[in-house]
């Protein structure tokens, strides 16, 4: 990606510069990883068994699971293979995740409090070797993101995916793990696991017509789908989807005090059970619905932008 600056009307190229250690990507990751993937920074370093060491430990407390960060300075092809001998460890050893969690944080997290099935494993690099760009389309929990730092301190973090769907075979490794347990127990989820409960052909049309619409506010606005909803993204999520069979919970990540609703249709989630942490609700069930509703979403993103 080209990126330039403006200077009196004209467009100067922003020059690219290097990293010269892990270690710095790692830094700079971990200070602000909250800003950047919204994660709880768990520790650095982190010695599960004498064969694995995690180079960053994290938490997703909205999918509460456990994620791994690894960083790369270049192209390593075996970065598949070490994503799945670290999942593989992280399964058999879940319990000393959540102890280093209590311990560092000083916290008293149980086991029945993480969803080990949302589990991932995040690796950051300069570059990625194309094979292992086309291999992360597998339904595997695990991201790629490139980094990339400019001139005058500019960095930019870039998820990177490949081009089309591809029918790569899953590698092998040596570690006592196997695929299949992997598979088996973490799970990636898409828009058709949401259909597929009880909804109806009206609601999953009403669903495409929003979902068009959010994505319409900003070409860099993220999809993110979860077991328990589907929500958009910018610096964090702002919107949240719940699919019913014959209607549609959005939840906004406003309070209700906040928001500017005439119509005084939000309803206030905080303190109420429900999955994502949008704290006020808009419930939808006719296309009629969706302008009023966007006023609100546009409400949220606005805020998510500042």
């Amino acid at each position: 990606m080209v990126l330039f600056k403006q200077n009196n009307g004209k467009l100067q190229h922003i020059q690219e510069s290097t990293f010269e250690l892990e270690k710095k990507i790692q830094k700079i990751t971990e200070d602000n990883l909250k800003q950047i993937f919204d994660l709880e920074f768990v520790k650095s370093e982190f010695q599960v068994t004498s064969e694995f060491r995690i180079d960053t430990l994290a938490f997703d407390k909205e999918s509460s699971s456990f994620v791994i960060i690894e960083y790369k300075n270049g192209r390593d092809k075996g970065l598949m293979t070490q994503g799945l001998a670290y999942l593989s460890t992280m399964l058999d050893r879940h319990s000393d995740f959540i102890t280093e969690y209590n311990e560092r944080l000083n916290k008293n997290l149980k086991k029945t409090d993480v969803d080990k099935s949302q589990s991932k494993i995040i690796f950051i690099s300069s570059s990625f070797d194309k094979n292992i760009i086309q291999a992360s389309n597998l339904d595997l929990p695990i991201e790629l993101w490139k980094v990339q730092l400019y001139e005058n301190n500019m960095i930019q973090y870039l998820s990177v995916s490949p081009n089309s769907k591809t029918s790569t075979k899953l590698p092998k490794f040596s570690g006592g793990g196997t695929l299949e347990k992997i598979t088996r127990e973490l799970k990636t989820y898409d828009e058709e696991y949401h259909y597929n409960r009880r909804t109806s052909a009206k609601t999953k049309h009403l669903y495409q017509e929003i979902k068009k619409r959010i994505l319409l506010l900003d070409n860099n606005i993220e999809l993110i789908i979860r077991k328990k909803y589907i929500a958009f993204k910018t610096n964090y999520n702002f919107v949240y989807i719940n699919l019913k069979k014959s209607l549609i919970h959005v939840d906004i990540s406003m309070k209700q005090k906040e928001v500017e609703d005439p119509k005084n249709l939000i309803r206030n989630m905080e303190g109420i059970g429900h999955y994502g942490a949008g704290s006020s609700r808009i419930t939808i069930t006719d296309e009629s619905d969706i302008p009023y509703m966007m006023g609100l979403v546009e409400q949220s993103y606005s805020k998510a932008m500042k």
